[in-house]
């Protein structure tokens, strides 16, 4: 089902599927929910999968001029409240991650567990920053341009030409974000405080997907993140970078699904 509320005047469209135990699925930065279509179709026969469009992102409207990620979040759980999920595991990839952690340390009854899909707790360092206002910059003077160097650069070098009918469906995808849309998502990644607090205080089971192929997200950092937390489980794979549900389905869903059989019950 295709549905969306209107949360703060901004329609907010998210899809749900299966019944059973909800799991809350947030895409990327320039994604949208349609990157969930494989593996809702692996967990609907046991899970109620909720998928949202984040705002400015797919079929949701551009809420604000700086997306943070507590205003993203507080849409995600305006959908669930709708859907009726009280409780929920939460997977989100990239930006979508950044989303989760806000979401379940600012609500931990509403979270059961969460697995970071090549994402991560800490906020921009300086340089990030820094280059992150250079993107904006980019985006503003070359739209599509910056979609066009953007996506390719997230996958390992060794599988862009093997995905590479993906590689388009995603740029086509994204080209339909508009620009300050990205901008908004930019500056509100750029202004996040980070959920280094909450991964070291939280007793939330925790799943990190990291590629070690991954060039914006070294994998090293990643895992001493993990190293902070309670309870931990880590999936590192070779030859893959930034987006494994394309590159390297066959092993992770298969993962993400026994991972939300044992926490998301």
């Amino acid at each position: 089902m295709s549905d969306s509320i209107t949360y703060r005047k901004t329609p907010i469209h998210f899809k749900r599927s299966g019944k059973g135990p909800f799991v809350v699925l947030l895409h990327g930065f320039t994604e949208s929910l349609e990157i969930w279509n494989e593996f809702t179709q692996m967990l609907e026969d046991e899970f109620s999968v909720l998928s949202v469009d984040l705002p400015g992102h797919g079929r949701s409207g551009l809420m604000d001029e700086v997306h943070t990620m507590e205003a993203m979040a507080d849409a995600v759980v305006a959908v669930a409240d709708y859907a009726g999920a009280e409780n929920f595991i939460i997977c989100g990839h990239s930006m979508g991650g950044y989303v989760a952690l806000n979401l379940a340390s600012r609500f931990p009854a509403k979270v059961k567990g969460i697995a970071l899909f090549h994402s991560h707790g800490a906020p921009d360092d300086e340089q990030t920053k820094i280059n992150r206002l250079r993107t904006i910059e980019i985006v503003k003077n070359d739209h599509k341009g910056f979609i066009h160097q953007f996506i390719p650069d997230l996958f390992a070098e060794e599988n862009r030409e093997r995905l590479e009918n993906e590689i388009l469906a995603l740029k086509n995808r994204a080209a339909s974000t508009s620009s300050r849309s990205i901008i908004a998502s930019l500056e509100g990644m750029r202004q996040r405080s980070g959920s280094l607090d909450f991964l070291m205080e939280t007793k939330m089971p925790l799943f990190f997907i990291i590629g070690r192929q991954d060039s914006r997200m070294p994998y090293n950092k990643v895992i001493a993140q993990a190293m902070m937390v309670h309870h931990a489980e880590i999936m590192l794979i070779d030859g893959i970078g930034h987006m494994g549900f394309l590159e390297a389905p066959g092993k992770i869903l298969p993962a993400l699904r026994d991972f939300f059989r044992r926490n998301g019950q």
